[in-house]
């Protein structure tokens, strides 16, 4: 009991960025993995400041990770022989798993401990990094990371609480952490566009969207279009024969699954071209893929918008937000810039039926797609070749379609779906 004391202590020291307002808490529980937490109040107003949990090293070191009532993240460090200045600023650099790195400033909340701001890119390296290394002026840090995955949506949990239902909001975080309050509905396949998870499995033929990633016949799509087949996975560009696809790798957290053509070698000369420099907000977009297959049309269909915002539901840093209309088998296509290079990875629509039956709003155009930078993790951890180019010349969207037939691949199974509940 008194280590887990200590984990609340280390909580409060961290965030309490000024001075005379101390955080009060916790309120509920965070319990994930080696991390301790909970929601914390400001002293003087009472009021719900911030949500965090620790981990506390056995030398002593201490790691926190929480993200405030206005949803800005914070990452803090712990150690008594520091010796810091009160409020005073500190540069440190970060390490995610010996590659990606980070410079933040931290302010010192005590002479043992200082606190920075954690920009939404870097939480989620720090959502998928096993080690971070953490260099000050005079001292140099190691500190293994385990459960994060799991703890970065708990801790929002956590705040998206606290904010709707105040102080009664208090309980286990943890319980309902993989629930998002506002739900996704994803983009798959026609046949499982009718049905709802209620009921007895059954076999159907369902289908969804992939693009060729390399010149060895790989192909991205999405985890949530394969995961459920029960036969051979098929696919076939426009106008070719049918191929047999194998599964080479999945990411369930971030909805991947990377396939490929069964015996190919280098026959593929088209793949997919991925943008090499970030999207922006407001950026113009295109979405292709076969939505209602076998209802519509039997080729591939393009729709245009712009990217709404860098981060999806409850801040998810993975996805962008895109007004690019999608329908179920848009799910696993590729969302492309104006010069026609992959930015993003469609996966998901916002469920508009729920979200107007809770808000009483029919909510247009909120779609989502996974952001290229976690595709390119997927890739590397895979140890998968493709190609990056610079995004400059901007083109129509017919000559961006038109390019697209050579690595647009429709993806096809026999899979189990449930039947529709009765009302």
């Amino acid at each position: 009991m008194t280590r887990y004391r200590r984990f609340f202590a280390s909580a409060i020291l961290v965030f309490s960025f000024v001075p005379p307002a101390l955080a009060a808490g916790p309120l509920g529980t965070i319990h994930v993995g080696t991390w301790f937490g909970g929601a914390f109040t400001d002293d003087k107003t009472g009021a719900f400041s911030h949500c965090a949990a620790v981990q506390i090293n056995g030398n002593g070191l201490g790691l926190t990770l929480g993200e405030s009532a206005s949803r800005t993240w914070l990452v803090g460090f712990s150690d008594k022989s520091l010796n810091l200045r009160k409020g005073a600023t500190n540069s440190i650099d970060i390490t995610f798993d010996g590659q990606a790195q980070l410079h933040l400033v931290a302010i010192a909340t005590s002479a043992s401990t200082a606190v920075a701001v954690l920009p939404d890119p870097a939480v989620s390296q720090f959502r998928k990094s096993h080690l971070i290394f953490v260099q000050g002026k005079n001292h140099s840090y190691e500190f293994p990371l385990g459960s994060t995955d799991n703890l970065v949506p708990v801790i929002e949990n956590c705040v998206t609480r606290m904010n709707g239902n105040g102080l009664s909001g208090a309980g286990d975080f943890s319980i309902a952490s993989k629930k998002s309050t506002i739900p996704l509905k994803p983009a798959k396949s026609a046949a499982e566009s009718a049905t709802a998870p209620a009921g007895p499995p059954r076999l159907a033929d369902v289908s969804g969207t992939g693009f060729l990633i390399s010149k060895e016949g790989h192909v991205v799509t999405n985890n949530h279009v394969i995961k459920d087949c029960v036969g051979d996975v098929q696919g076939n560009f426009i106008g070719q024969p049918t191929k047999k696809l194998r599964v080479v790798a999945t990411d369930e957290t971030n909805d991947l699954a990377l396939l490929q053509a069964k015996g190919a070698k280098k026959t593929f000369k088209a793949p997919a071209m991925l943008r090499e420099t970030p999207i922006q907000s407001g950026d113009a977009v295109v979405a292709i893929g076969f939505p209602f297959h076998g209802l519509l049309t039997s080729d591939f269909t393009i729709t245009t918008g712009i990217v709404s915002s860098l981060s999806g539901i409850l801040n998810d840093t993975r996805f962008l937000q895109i007004s690019a209309p999608v329908q179920p088998g848009n799910s696993g296509g590729p969302l492309l810039d104006m010069s026609g290079h992959v930015i993003g990875v469609v996966a998901a629509k916002l469920n508009a039926l729920r979200v107007a039956r809770a808000t009483g709003d029919i909510p247009e155009n909120v779609n989502f797609a996974i952001k290229m930078g976690t595709v390119r993790d997927f890739l590397d951890n895979s140890v998968v070749p493709y190609r990056t180019e610079q995004s400059e010349a901007e083109l129509k969207t017919a000559d961006i379609a038109s390019a697209a037939r050579a690595y647009i691949m429709l993806i096809t199974c026999t899979a189990n779906v449930r039947e529709a509940g009765k009302k």
